[in-house]
């Protein structure tokens, strides 16, 4: 878990928000002989002229685009041609297909460590190389460098991260109902009732992608059960049966049985797209809803709501359910499927600075890179982001569903995610719930 101190003061995030840096896109393609050379302390690659790659991440809209970007710097510097395949979230299953028929991936960017350990036990995983290797002793603290090992042997390099324990509001909303930014959960439903009074419906979910809902689970259990406890359920050690699972889930069901709490209510709750919740309580001239809990990377969501950040949509950290307020993480990390010149250069530029700034400046991005100077980033929100996540050096606690086996915690449709739509449907059916989720963790974890 990010520092609590260091979070709740670097995350008073009602800053001025601002624009992005305004750089254009690249438009050399690889093998250009007269593109600018980078700087002299930039990182150095070979030439790869000729060269093609393939690189799967889940990222479409603007998340896809400005990871493009990046590519384009890679080739416009190497001469290599990448080309850039989203995918859905079930990477495994994706990968496993692509391997099976023989054309896999040259890098893929994985969400989870469960599936970053479930690669390598399929042995479809390459070690980094000492190119690599050595941008990573450089540029990243050896908690981030650990979750991407297995075994003691460094697989990964994780090119993005994610505070996941940030509520967005509506500051029209905020002020017209009178309503302050809470600090503890008690606070913060006494919050979304004065707004529920003001006329405005207080929260917008995006229950359809279960994974929103496995985040609310994991940030309320943090705060309340405490770190221990958190990686005794995320390695399986303690039961989905137990207590304080319960304890959670009740206080989970003290908002998500308020129909009127919810955009649409229940039914809203898990009808709707996490894009679409963003745009719920940002976009338009009336928006439905004044709150919605997600990452960091709900930046990029209002700035295409047509939103400002820092002036129509400001942020509060995750309120505290017990003593101290949680902040749980999350990221995307690149592996190598193929052991080749292109590839390890491709792996040693994401571990680099020079990326990991392209996609800083783009905006609703942070790297967990200790080495990016704070001004690449376009604003004040993300650049206090940023420094909380830094700050707290090897001190973390990653998402929970995220380390889980993907057939339990990262598959639309089925383990965690589904059972905890049910559970907003039927907020009451705490004991059923834990049951299938104790099942279902039970048979995951055993394969």
């Amino acid at each position: 878990m990010l520092i609590a101190a260091a979070a709740a003061g670097a995350l008073a995030l009602t800053g001025c928000g601002g624009d992005s840096d305004g750089k254009k896109d690249p438009k050399e393609s690889g093998g250009a002989t007269n593109a600018p050379q980078p700087p002299a302390n930039s990182l150095k690659l070979p030439d790869l002229k000729g060269e093609k790659l393939q690189v799967i991440a889940v990222w479409t809209g603007a998340e896809g685009e400005n990871f493009k970007k990046v590519l384009k710097e890679f080739e416009k510097r190497t001469g290599a041609t990448v080309s850039y395949v989203p995918t859905q979230d079930a990477m495994l299953t994706y990968l496993g297909s692509k391997i099976s028929g023989g054309t896999p991936p040259d890098v893929a960017l994985l969400q989870q460590p469960g599936a970053l350990k479930q690669a390598v036990t399929n042995k479809w995983l390459k070690p980094v190389d000492p190119e690599t290797q050595a941008q990573l002793d450089k540029n990243y603290s050896k908690g981030w460098k650990d979750i991407a090992a297995v075994d003691g042997t460094q697989y990964g390099v994780y090119y993005k991260a994610a505070n996941k324990s940030l509520i967005w509001y509506n500051t029209k909303y905020f002020e017209d109902a009178g309503a302050s930014e809470p600090k503890t959960w008690k606070d913060f439903l006494a919050t979304a009732e004065t707004i529920s009074q003001s006329g405005v419906v207080p929260v917008s979910v995006g229950g359809s992608d279960g994974w929103t809902l496995t985040d609310w689970f994991e940030n309320i259990y943090l705060s309340q059960a405490g770190p221990e406890k958190y990686d005794q359920l995320a390695k399986h050690e303690i039961k989905w049966t137990d207590s304080s699972v319960k304890d959670a889930l009740t206080t989970m069901a003290q908002l998500f049985s308020k129909e009127n709490y919810l955009v649409g209510g229940a039914k809203g709750a898990v009808g709707t797209a996490f894009t679409k919740s963003v745009e719920n309580t940002f976009a338009g001239s009336a928006p439905k809803g004044a709150m919605v809990f997600e990452g960091d990377f709900v930046a990029v969501n209002i700035e295409q709501a047509k939103a400002k950040l820092g002036t129509d949509a400001k942020v509060f950290p995750f309120p505290a359910v017990g003593d101290k307020a949680p902040v749980v993480t999350g990221g995307d990390v690149a592996v190598a499927l193929k052991d080749t010149k292109a590839t390890k250069a491709l792996m040693t530029f994401l571990a680099s600075t020079d990326s990991a700034k392209i996609s800083a400046g783009a905006g609703g991005f942070i790297s967990p890179n200790k080495s990016v100077d704070m001004s690449a980033y376009p604003n004040d929100t993300l650049r206090n982001i940023a420094k909380a996540l830094i700050g707290a050096g090897d001190d973390f606690r990653f998402d929970m569903s995220d380390q889980a086996p993907q057939s339990f915690g990262g598959t639309p449709g089925k383990g965690e995610w589904k059972i905890l739509q049910d559970f907003v449907r039927s907020p009451k059916d705490i004991a059923g719930t834990q049951a299938k989720l104790e099942t279902e963790a039970a048979a995951a974890y055993k394969n």
